[in-house]
């Protein structure tokens, strides 16, 4: 059996996620913007918010649940990098918001999914 690199398994959580969050109607409009502040896995609008979204996905929980790998440092980072994207796109909510997407998978599926706002 071939073994999947990590890019093709960030890529079936990312995928994942997109419809997850517009089952939940987010309206999404980007992914995988880099900076060099850092980079936002996507981005999507709610409720007069522009989102930024990371997504963690576990295929073991022997190291944590996938939100505990989400570090201040990060939050940081996404925050910045979402700032920035902010003033790119003037046109968008002004109303600034971290979510993150935790995934929980077995083989090619996913066994837990959720959203969490950072506050």
């Amino acid at each position: 059996m071939e073994q999947k690199t990590t890019s093709k398994i960030g890529k079936l959580a990312e995928d994942f996620a997109v419809k997850l969050l517009i089952q939940k109607n987010y309206k999404v409009i980007d992914r995988n913007f880099r900076s060099k502040f850092g980079e936002i896995d996507i981005i999507a609008i709610k409720d007069g918010f522009l989102i930024f979204v990371e997504v963690k996905a576990r295929w073991s929980l022997k190291f944590g649940s996938p939100e505990e790998s989400v570090t201040s440092e990060k939050i940081w980072k996404i925050g910045k990098t979402g700032e920035y994207y902010s003033i790119l796109h003037p046109k968008l909510p002004k109303k600034l918001r971290i979510d993150v997407v935790a995934l929980t998978i077995e083989g090619n599926n996913v066994i837990t999914s959720k959203i969490i706002t950072i506050d």
